[in-house]
Formats: C-alpha cells, structure tokens, sequence
C-alpha cells in the first residue's frame, strides 16, 4: 500500500506538470480524437504534446512491457493511474485500434521482430491501424472469407475485397484475415499485416446516416507483402482472429460517439434543477438506473480483464460484453437525446454547441453498436451455445 501511495504521488505530480491544461476537459466532437498515425493533422498543438509525452512514458499502453515501448506498469499501478487521469478529467492521448486490439494479440502471437518492429510504433501514435476482417459474402460468418493470400515463393499475393473498414482511408496499416487454403474453412485462414501504402490498395468511403464516413470497403488488387509480415503459423489465424475478436468485443461498447458525453450534465442544463435533483422524476430514475448499469458494466469488464491477464479463460464473456456494452452505449445515447429535448434537433451551424450537435450524430452513430463487431443475433447465439449449454433446435 505504501508503494502505491508513493507511486500515486508520483503520477500525479507528473500530470501537474505533463498534462496541457486544454487537454483537461471533456471531448466534444469526433473530430478532438488523436489517432495519431503517418498523416494525422493535430487540430490542437496541445494534443499532440500530450500524445508525445504520454507515449515517451509508455502511459498510452500502460501494461504492456517497457522493452516494447509501454509502461511496464503492474494493473494495481494502471488502477491508480486510471484514477488519476479521470481525477484531473484528461483526455485520452491516443484512440487506437493498434492499444485496444492488435497489440494484445501481437504479445501473444508475433515474433520477437514483429513485436519490436510494431509495438513501440502502436504506443507512440506513430502508425494508425485499420482491421480487415468483414467481406460483402462474410460478415456475420467470418470463416467464410474469401481474400486470396497465394504464396510466391519471395512474398505473398492478395486479391480480394474487405467492408465496413472502420477508417481505413486514413490508416497506415491493416491487420487483416486471408484465406491461404481454400480446401477447409475455419482451418484455412491465415492472420497477416499490410502497408496500406502498397501498390493495389484501394480504399472507398461509406457514408453514413450520421454524416460521417467512419467504415470503408477495402479492395485488394495483386497486392505484395513480405513472407515476414505474416502473424502466427501459416493457416492458424482463425486462432489469433477469435481473440482478437474478445478486445473488439470488450472495448467497442466505449467507442460509441455518445461516449464521451454525459447524461448527467446534459440533463442538468436541459431539465433544470429542482432542490438539488433534476426536475424530471421518471428521467431522474431512469439516468439513476442506467448510471448503475453503466458501473456495474464497468466493474464486471475489469474484473474480466484482469482474469484474462492472470492466464483465466473469460472468452465467452467477450459475447456476453458485446451484447451488454451495445445496449448500454444505445440506452446512453437515447437518454441524451430526451434529455437535450430540441437542443437535440441541431445538425449542424452556430445556434448549437458543439456537445448539442453531437448528441444527435452520436444517437444516430450508437444504432451501428448493434452490428460491429458481431451481431447482436450472432453473440446471442454463442452465448447460447457457449455459457448457456442450450442446444441447437434446428
């Protein structure tokens, strides 16, 4: 306990002096996340300050091990400073897809020249990753992939055609599933990293209901890549995609444009107080309920992640996560909209803040939480199956 308290001082006297003061409120639009990556434009030079710093101490992977760029810290000492970051309202350094997803599996599977080429890379924000696993013929039956990934003795040749992309017009590289044998299914699926930069990469768009166009297809023409880039053993990344697919699970629910607003405050501004509570009762119990929902899910995802650290086998609860952060982003986004009222009839222009127009782009965003990353249907299914027992009727 004494060295914790110590470590405590510790993280916070360097937040004091290391955290730019801009960088202590809340997010309020999509366009405040740093990415980081080749070509990424900081709209802020304070962002791009604490990127660096936060990445020099290894604090944007704070678990991960100091030899591959992250902080080395123990989970009792990312607690702590967990609790110190949200204490002084920071913002996150870093949204990646390389923190929440490849790089967990990267320590498990990669080589040790893989994961010295890539992981320090992921914890500075210098390489902004993408994943290519959905196809048009493949979403919700992934196995059913069919990216072509031929060996030509000196390098492997892709052909083929990823969607919903999530911003792969922006990303440097892509981690990404291919079929290297078209004789069997789950076992002929092979795990590999691509340049976006190489010749026959094409990335499109797709708009969406919100405005934005977060998800892209992602077309693969004779495209090259080195032997090395391949992750794992040739035909066993069905293996690295699974769990891959558990950090997905786990951290989408969070990703939600809706996120990083709350309920609470839109809802003090918009209703009006009345004795210190908000003046709506039923909007009260309902925010009270959902607020404890929302601890509650926190808590269990915690407790899972540390299980998972310390060799337990929680990969059906990724399913159970996915289906339970979804609703819970959902229900968070439709409480901000009844509570904002016509505050949340705003699309765009200068009679709405920037939280106001959010609000509504966020709700219209959260609809897609139910589809990403496994559907609803599909994670109900395999925890059916999986952590139920019940057997298939059909």
């Amino acid at each position: 306990m004494a060295d914790l308290d110590a470590f405590r001082a510790e993280v916070r006297a360097w937040l004091e002096e290391n955290c730019p003061q801009s960088m202590r409120s809340p997010l309020a639009a999509e366009e405040d996340f740093v990415w980081g990556g080749r070509t990424f434009v900081f709209k802020n030079p304070d962002s791009k300050l604490w990127l660096e710093r936060m990445g020099a101490k290894g604090w944007t992977a704070p678990t991960w091990p100091r030899e591959y760029g992250g902080g080395g810290l123990s989970n009792a000492e990312n607690a702590v400073l967990q609790s110190e970051l949200k204490r002084i309202n920071a913002r996150p350094a870093l949204f990646s897809f390389g923190v929440w997803m490849l790089g967990p599996v990267l320590l498990e599977y990669a080589n040790e020249e893989q994961k010295k080429e890539h992981l320090p890379k992921i914890v500075r924000g210098e390489i902004r990753w993408c994943q290519g696993y959905s196809e048009p013929g493949a979403g919700s039956d992934l196995a059913g992939l069919q990216t072509r990934c031929e060996d030509k003795g000196d390098h492997w040749l892709i052909n083929g055609q990823k969607v919903w992309t999530s911003y792969a017009n922006h990303a440097d590289w892509c981690f990404c599933l291919v079929r290297t044998d078209t004789s069997v299914k789950h076992e002929g699926i092979s795990f590999v990293l691509i340049d976006m930069t190489t010749p026959g990469v094409e990335t499109r768009p797709i708009k969406l209901i919100s405005g934005s166009s977060p998800f892209c297809e992602t077309f693969f023409t004779d495209v090259k890549i080195p032997k090395g880039n391949m992750v794992g053993r040739l035909n066993g990344g069905w293996e690295i995609a699974k769990r891959l697919l558990q950090y997905e699970r786990t951290n989408i629910s969070g990703f939600g444009s809706g996120a990083r607003l709350d309920v609470v405050d839109i809802a003090k501004t918009s209703v009006g107080m009345n004795g210190g509570m908000l003046a709506d009762r039923d909007l009260r119990a309902r925010i009270a309920q959902h607020k404890m929902f929302e601890r509650a899910y926190a808590l269990t995802t915690q407790r899972a992640q540390e299980e998972a650290k310390a060799g337990g086998n929680v990969s059906h609860m990724a399913s159970m996560f996915k289906v339970a952060g979804a609703t819970l982003n959902q229900e968070r986004c439709e409480l901000m909209v009844e509570a904002a009222g016509n505050r949340a009839f705003g699309w765009a222009g200068e009679d709405y803040t920037p939280e106001e127009l959010g609000v509504t782009r966020g709700w219209l965003r959260s609809k897609g939480n139910s589809i990403e990353g496994g559907t609803t249907e599909v994670n109900l299914n395999v925890v059916a199956k999986r952590v139920l027992g019940l057997r298939d009727t059909q």
